[in-house]
């Protein structure tokens, strides 16, 4: 297979495994983490969970932190970003240690909250970092291969972590602290195999280090326009269009999440267990979606061009989420789990590529950080309007309209950028 020997070759390059192993514990701690946090609040048998307060959580957990995340992008333009994988994960370890502590104490949830909240706001800085740090360890020639490979294999990691803690929680032991230790178990090996790298490897260069927080902080309303302005020059307009279109189409996949939960909660299961192990599934079905973009997208992408692959994600989209999501049936909405994790992942990796190729190393922090908190502000302002069209059971068929015509005019808009370019000329 084409991606075995993709990752053969990628995998000569040692910095690449390296950076590799970082994110793969990295992101299957997140998935650990994550599915711990959901289970608690919405599988626990003792909550009526709503879709509101779904996204209630996912406000508090998301909208904050997307605050840090153009602040966490000026900084990852100045510090030495294997530092930020290193100090980071030991803070995360040191954060859902704490977290699993208050979920045994009984504290009120604001404070629950409170210490999640801390956690996935470093989740910013690493995130961004591995992003903006895979051109150090890749030659220009591999970085779409790199783009498939690498944040796919993380958000495979991540799932295979959700997949974990769901089996700790059900066979192991009933415990989300128990889930929450084990994430941070993994966030401590993540900073530990940072340790291999040199620190001025992932960079950024020498030249643009400032190790003082004072002088650091001092640039940052400074950078973050000076990013902006990078990402609006005519130079840069491809990859302000794949950023658009991404955050779309994230704001499609976070009102989906939402009515799955629903879904599995209270129309599909007879209990919190059942509805536990449905979600569980539906995450691993999603998952292999992830795999399978990851195998195509490269072929795709080189023949048809990273825009115009985003434009068929869209599309395929667009026909077979009503076409799976009408009927609310297990079968359908499953497969429709794995058609919507291709389409979102293949969108992902033709994105990534777009703008670490029409992005300037000086900008890519900060830039991947603007990614990050469009992501995170789509997802929550998806989870907000789910709340507001489901019904308790989760079945909503002016949902899953709506979400096929974004899909429609997301690949309608990428399709006319992709002309006027082509119309423009060289």
């Amino acid at each position: 297979m084409a991606v075995v020997r993709d990752l053969r070759v990628l995998l000569r390059f040692r910095n690449f495994r390296r950076l590799l192993a970082v994110r793969l514990l990295s992101q299957g701690a997140d998935g650990v983490y994550q599915i711990a946090l959901a289970t608690y609040v919405v599988f626990s048998p003792e909550k009526q969970t709503s879709a509101g307060a779904i996204a209630s959580a996912m406000a508090v957990l998301l909208l904050p932190y997307s605050l840090v995340g153009p602040f966490a992008g000026v900084l990852l333009d100045r510090w030495r970003r294997r530092q930020v994988f290193l100090y980071g994960n030991l803070l995360r370890a040191l954060l859902a240690g704490t977290t699993a502590v208050l979920m045994l104490s009984g504290v009120p949830d604001w404070l629950f909250y409170a210490s999640a909240l801390c956690v996935t706001a470093v989740n910013r800085f690493v995130l961004a970092g591995l992003s903006a740090a895979l051109p150090r360890v890749v030659d220009a020639d591999r970085l779409v291969v790199a783009n498939s490979l690498s944040p796919t294999a993380g958000t495979l990691a991540a799932t295979v972590g959700g997949g974990l803690a769901v089996a700790v929680r059900l066979v192991v032991s009933d415990s989300d602290a128990a889930v929450v230790t084990l994430g941070a178990l993994l966030y401590l090996c993540s900073a530990l195999v940072s340790l291999r790298m040199a620190p001025a490897l992932l960079g950024p260069d020498p030249q643009l280090v400032q190790p003082r927080l004072r002088v650091a902080l001092a640039g940052i309303a400074r950078g973050l326009v000076a990013g902006i302005r990078h990402l609006t020059e005519p130079a840069r307009r491809d990859a302000a269009w794949a950023l658009a279109s991404m955050t779309a189409m994230r704001f499609c996949y976070g009102a989906l999440t939402v009515m799955v939960l629903m879904l599995c909660r209270y129309a599909w299961a007879s209990g919190p267990d059942e509805g536990l192990a449905l979600l569980g599934l539906a995450v691993g079905i999603s998952g292999a979606g992830f795999f399978a973009a990851a195998v195509v997208t490269p072929w795709a992408a080189g023949r048809l061009g990273p825009g115009p692959w985003i434009v068929a994600c869209a599309a395929i989209a667009a026909v077979l989420e009503p076409a799976l999501g009408l009927a609310f049936a297990e079968v359908p909405l499953l497969i429709a789990a794995f058609v919507l994790g291709f389409v979102t992942q293949g969108a992902k990796i033709a994105t990534d590529t777009i703008v670490q190729s029409s992005v300037e190393d000086a900008f890519r922090g900060r830039v991947f950080s603007l990614y990050d908190v469009l992501f995170n502000i789509a997802f929550v302002g998806a989870a907000a309007v789910a709340a507001l069209m489901l019904p308790p059971d989760g079945r909503s068929y002016a949902l899953v309209m709506m979400i096929a015509l974004i899909y429609a005019v997301v690949a309608a808009a990428m399709a006319r950028s992709a002309r006027r370019r082509q119309g423009a000329g060289p």
